[in-house]
């Protein structure tokens, strides 16, 4: 099994703990950066889905956002903006600038990693979007607070997602996509999952993971599931990831 070194980076007045599995060898080992979903998301159960990817020679990190696991904050000051921060923040100060980045988000961080991979461009070899959701452009500055402001508001306007700049990001990328998607989903509504697809074919080298008897939280049945998680990780890995010049 892997070994992992716990972190801890300062970022905007917050403390966001996080695991590291080493060096990047001067950024030229891909580095897979995993993130976490809302909620009682956190790090924890995805460590096992980073030492598997970490067994096939990528360096691995992950962190828990404000408010989530072993970080500080409250839950209800995060906001989707907030997310993008803490996550350029942690790679920037971990990963070698110019290396090659793996992206793999749960649920609300498929925002999150479209948001990365947009602002990444071309070092983003590959992505895996596991349940994942999008959001309209006016809930991405807005703080979450208790589940009756302004930001729930947003996202239960119907069909409010489907201008979702995300999407636009997704369909300009390039590289390789995998989109897990479960059996049932009770939290991601169908039509969200087939824009997210219909975005990832325009471009991607996409492959459609199915999890026939998973559940939303595909990270839980990542974590309990050896096999499926393995299997996950190779499809994320099934193109020759490129190495930076120089």
């Amino acid at each position: 099994m892997s070994e992992l070194f716990s972190f801890a980076h300062a970022h905007d007045g917050e403390l966001l703990k996080g695991v590291d599995s080493g060096d990047d060898d001067g950024g030229r080992a891909a580095t897979v950066v995993l993130l976490h979903g809302a909620g009682i998301g956190s790090k924890e159960r995805l460590i096992p889905l980073l030492q598997d990817f970490v067994a096939r020679d990528c360096r691995g990190i992950a962190f828990d956002f404000s408010g989530h696991g072993e970080s500080s904050g409250a839950l209800g000051e995060l906001s989707l903006r907030r997310r993008f921060e803490q996550a350029v923040a942690v790679i920037d100060a971990r990963v070698t600038a110019g290396g090659p980045l793996i992206l793999v988000g749960f649920s609300m961080s498929g925002q999150t990693v479209a948001d990365l991979a947009g602002h990444y461009g071309q070092r983003v070899a590959a992505l895996g979007l596991c349940a994942p959701a999008v959001y309209a452009a006016e809930a991405w500055p807005v703080k979450f607070g208790d589940g009756q402001g302004r930001f729930s508001d947003i996202i239960r306007t119907p069909d409010s997602w489907r201008a979702a700049p995300a999407l636009d990001v997704l369909r300009t990328y390039a590289g390789r996509a995998v989109l897990a998607v479960p059996g049932t989903d009770a939290v991601i509504p169908p039509a969200v999952t087939e824009a997210v697809q219909d975005a990832l074919t325009a471009r991607a080298r996409f492959t459609r993971f199915e999890l026939p008897d998973a559940e939303h939280m595909v990270g839980l049945w990542l974590y309990e599931h050896a096999a499926d998680r393995r299997r996950f990780v190779d499809t994320v890995l099934s193109d020759r990831l490129p190495v930076p010049s120089g």
